[in-house]
């Protein structure tokens, strides 16, 4: 099976180097509308074909990755997806939720391996984390609360919570398995165009779990931190660790019986911390492996298309909240 990647700027050079490194499938070609990128481009591959031209691109390849703007990825996952190919493309799916949705219709009727590449669904912490909570060691989730904070890099074009809050939607869909009802979000801007570089955005669910999550580019410091609240154990990944990046503790708290209605008695329990083994395998390279088995296997990928398009549809309507001073917000 031939691949080819459109785009071969920062993150287009990653997937090129994965996609160049798989086994099950051969790198063919790279679209770039930039001639000197292709030329640096093939002295590191001179095997793979280069061109700025479309549709000589497609007729060279089964799979498509596209690593472009956000505004640019629906015209050209439609194009692809049209001309029979399979495609991947990188986060945020689309710029609308509409979108979204009618590029999942076309691979449905055409019967092509639609992706997205949430490339944090891979890493070997949140595959941990997903084991930790379908084999019940944690109980039930009751609450994720993350923080995704640092200095920059402030975007044009989009707010933080499109730059940075993506990560956070995905990976609660799939550490949950359950989509919110409902979201709220407070934003400011301090840059006089009206795009938010400080947002906090709240997930609701049926179920009563809730997801929260502090976004900002105005922080002296990085911080890239999750909590898994379980009834049983809690979770803390701390992704900028270099090592101990999961640790599972052994707390928590149960509510005690009484008669009087009126008091809440609660029995805490502090117990043991458990650094679990993780999988040191580069999450981009996971993600192409996937992208490819998922064609050959006709099977799902772990980061699907739906993942995607809920992501940008609780993007939309944080988007909306936002303007609306924080009102909630159902999906």
């Amino acid at each position: 099976m031939n691949i080819g990647v459109i785009g071969y700027g920062y993150w287009g050079k990653n997937l090129v180097r994965n996609f160049y490194a798989q086994k099950k499938a051969s790198l063919k070609a790279v679209l770039d509308f930039d001639a000197k990128k292709l030329e640096s481009l093939q002295k590191l591959y001179p095997s793979v074909e280069i061109t700025t031209d479309l549709e000589e691109f497609l007729k060279k390849v089964d799979a498509v990755a596209i690593a472009t703007p956000v505004f640019t990825h629906y015209e050209l996952a439609k194009k692809c997806l049209e001309a029979g190919k399979h495609v991947l493309v990188e986060k945020p799916m689309t710029s609308s939720y509409a979108q979204a949705q009618e590029l999942i219709e076309i691979a449905e009727k055409k019967g092509l391996t639609l992706m997205c590449d949430h490339t944090f669904l891979y890493t070997g912490a949140v595959q941990k984390m997903k084991e930790l909570i379908n084999n019940g060691s944690i109980g039930n989730v009751n609450y994720i609360d993350s923080t995704r904070i640092n200095l920059g890099l402030f975007q044009p074009d989009v707010n933080v919570l499109w730059d940075l809050a993506a990560h956070d939607i995905s990976i609660c869909y799939y550490l949950m398995n359950e989509k919110p009802v409902a979201v709220q979000a407070v934003g400011i801007s301090h840059t006089n165009n009206g795009i938010e570089n400080i947002a906090y955005l709240t997930l609701h669910y049926a179920s009563n779990k809730i997801a929260h999550f502090n976004c900002s580019w105005s922080s002296p410091v990085k911080v890239r931190q999750m909590l898994v609240g379980g009834d049983k154990k809690m979770i803390v990944w701390n992704d900028l660790e270099a090592t101990e990046k999961i640790k599972v503790y052994d707390t928590g708290y149960e509510l005690k019986t009484e008669e009087d209605k009126t008091k809440i008695l609660v029995d805490y329990r502090v117990g043991d911390i458990f650094v679990p083994k993780l999988d040191s395998t580069e999450a981009l390279f996971t993600m192409a492996q996937d992208f490819i088995e998922a064609i050959l296997e006709n099977k799902k990928p772990s980061a699907t298309a739906e993942i995607g398009a809920l992501v940008v549809q609780v993007l939309e309507a944080s988007q909306k909240s936002i303007k609306n001073e924080g009102k909630k917000i159902a999906l």
